[in-house]
């Protein structure tokens, strides 16, 4: 494979277009564009989730993870083309049901804090909520991949049950909300 980026910058989107990855130009606001920075963004924070794990099978899941995310890119970068495995959707069901196996049911919701990974989880997981309203908005004006819509839902899932498995692992606990912390005042 040659050099993908031989020159890091080429001028062609200092008027506020970029190309996509059939040679189509268009505007760095396009509903498109903005879908493909969420979900870079979404890769980069598990990149910092990673970042805050020892190497494990946990870790190998989320770096899986982030060249799916890569090929999801991919798709969106160019409209019509099929890059995400066929089985990723299967992978991501079957390690939330893994994992969320093990875990006790839930009775309150559980808040965003713990340690410093399940935090990291957490945004993680935030940042793909995000990026999937973003990419079902893309999805009503233009065609997205049944697969891509399904997969960024599914990653959130899985995220949470990650973020509650590492509260387990790392805390013996996960931090829940206690709706009796705070009360109205009386009239």
């Amino acid at each position: 494979m040659g050099h993908r980026l031989s020159k890091i910058y080429t001028r062609t989107g200092d008027a506020g277009t970029t190309g996509l990855g059939d040679g189509a130009r268009t505007k760095k606001h396009s509903l498109r564009i903005q879908a493909l920075g969420e979900i870079d963004e979404l890769n980069t924070t598990i990149g910092l989730l990673l970042a805050e794990l020892p190497a494990s099978g946990l870790s190998n899941s989320l770096l899986e993870i982030q060249h799916d995310l890569f090929d999801l890119g991919g798709e969106l970068s160019i409209p019509g083309m099929s890059l995400l495995p066929a089985n990723a959707i299967g992978r991501l069901e079957a390690q939330i049901d893994d994992l969320n196996e093990r875990l006790p049911p839930l009775k309150e919701f559980v808040l965003p804090s713990g340690s410093r990974s399940v935090a990291a989880c957490h945004f993680a997981r935030a940042v793909c909520r995000r990026a999937e309203r973003r990419v079902v908005e893309l999805a009503d004006t233009e065609a997205v991949s049944e697969t891509v819509l399904q997969y960024v839902n599914r990653l959130s899932d899985l995220l949470f049950v990650v973020s509650r498995t590492l509260a387990r692992d790392e805390l013996g606990r996960e931090v829940m909300w206690d709706r009796t912390r705070f009360r109205a005042p009386e009239a």
